[in-house]
């Protein structure tokens, strides 16, 4: 009988040791963040194009008005061509 083969046996089946991960030193550190003058200038801006009005009063009521008098004419010509431009052929 060969007893080095009963100790390898018994290491195989062995409970394993487990080794608890060292201790280290935490040091508590906070993130920052800084928003640079360009981005500042572009939050700025997003805010003024959201604060603008989505339809411009000033150039649509003329339009509007002249569709509910029945005097807005459009040249089928002219639409013609901007679909062509539009849409190109």
């Amino acid at each position: 009988m060969r007893i080095e083969a009963y100790n390898q046996i018994g290491q195989i089946y062995a409970p394993k040791k487990t080794y608890a991960p060292a201790k280290t030193n935490t040091v508590s550190r906070t993130d920052q963040v800084q928003i640079s003058s360009l981005g500042k200038d572009i939050q700025t801006l997003k805010q003024a194009v959201s604060n603008a009005p989505d339809i411009r009063e000033n150039l649509t009521a003329p339009i509007k008005a002249r569709v509910n008098n029945g005097t807005y004419d459009v040249s089928t010509d002219d639409f013609a061509s901007k679909l062509i431009q539009a849409y190109g052929a």
